[in-house]
């Protein structure tokens, strides 16, 4: 062997042993894992973020590019009473109907918790309206509450009689705005119930049975086993169903397009009228980040909900 060829040798095993040791290198190895999902983040999050916070402080208008002009979209906003309305709503909404998923989540998840035959059949059943598309469940709703061909009206006028006029649910405030509540409700149900069903398995059943001897009752077992050992999953599931109540889109859309005289618009979708209908993109944009600190607000209301139940559970560092 020539020197030549022992040098290249060496050096190539000296390579060979350095790519060795660097894929031995466990923070590399990490590193490496999440380079994909960092880079899929920074393309359809990050810059997107980041380029309607620029448009929030512009006059672009769709077709034209615009110019910085400050606070100006946001001190327009703030003396607009439309805006204030969608934003009464958007709070209003999101806070009624994650009450209403919960309450009834809850108590579906704590029946299918039970012993009850076909089980599995009835977990399969109340997933089917998480499943459904969202843009189809708001067409079958808007067909429910359509004050000439509703399936409410045709009851309760000509089957039960009850009633000489159908119902007309989306053409004044507050029915349309109640309607788009129960709608909501109705499909964020299987979400919780699962979620929280999940929770429900990982209790032990020897507590209940210890409780049992000590005897307790219904109350006091979910008071002090099941609502403290289901509240890390209680916080996480609380905050995306805010989070997704809070930027619903399709579902009002679909339904009433944020009619009656725009008194149903929640943020979202007054973003998007002004924003793509309207053509006024950095108004529009405005609205989308003035969204942002009641998403940072449920975000925090999630990471402070599990740090109290770290330190009840005595994890906490001093």
């Amino acid at each position: 062997m020539t020197v030549a060829t022992m040098t290249d040798w060496n050096r190539t095993r000296i390579q060979q042993g350095w790519l060795a040791r660097l894929f031995d290198n466990k923070a590399f190895l990490i590193f490496m894992c999440l380079l994909p999902a960092v880079g899929l983040l920074t393309v359809f999050l990050t810059y997107p973020l980041g380029l309607g916070i620029w448009l929030s402080f512009t006059d672009t208008k769709i077709g034209r590019t615009g110019k910085w002009i400050g606070f100006e979209n946001f001190e327009y906003l703030l003396e607009d009473p439309q805006f204030w309305t969608a934003v009464f709503y958007s709070v209003f909404y999101t806070a009624v109907a994650t009450f209403g998923k919960f309450a009834l989540g809850l108590w579906l998840a704590l029946l299918l918790n039970r012993h009850l035959p076909m089980k599995n059949l009835l977990r399969a059943i109340i997933l089917l309206p998480w499943i459904v598309p969202t843009v189809l469940s708001a067409l079958a709703f808007w067909w429910i509450y359509d004050p000439q061909f509703s399936i409410i009206s045709y009851l309760a006028t000509d089957v039960v009689g009850i009633r000489e006029k159908p119902f007309d649910f989306l053409s004044t405030t507050w029915p349309a705005r109640w309607s788009l509540i129960a709608a909501n409700i109705w499909r964020g149900i299987p979400f919780v119930a699962i979620s929280l069903l999940a929770g429900l398995q990982t209790i032990s059943p020897s507590l209940y049975e210890a409780a049992l001897l000590d005897g307790s009752t219904a109350w006091q077992r979910f008071r002090y086993i099941t609502f403290p050992l289901l509240l890390p999953i209680l916080a996480i599931v609380m905050t995306f169903s805010i989070i997704f109540t809070f930027t619903d889109f399709q579902l009002v859309y679909a339904i009433t397009r944020g009619g009656p005289i725009n008194s149903t618009h929640l943020m979202a979708t007054l973003a998007f009228q002004r924003g793509i209908a309207g053509g006024e993109l950095g108004e529009g944009a405005a609205i989308a980040v003035a969204m942002i600190p009641f998403l940072v607000f449920a975000t925090l209301f999630s990471y402070f909900a599990l740090a109290r139940r770290k330190w009840q559970q005595g994890e906490a560092s001093d």
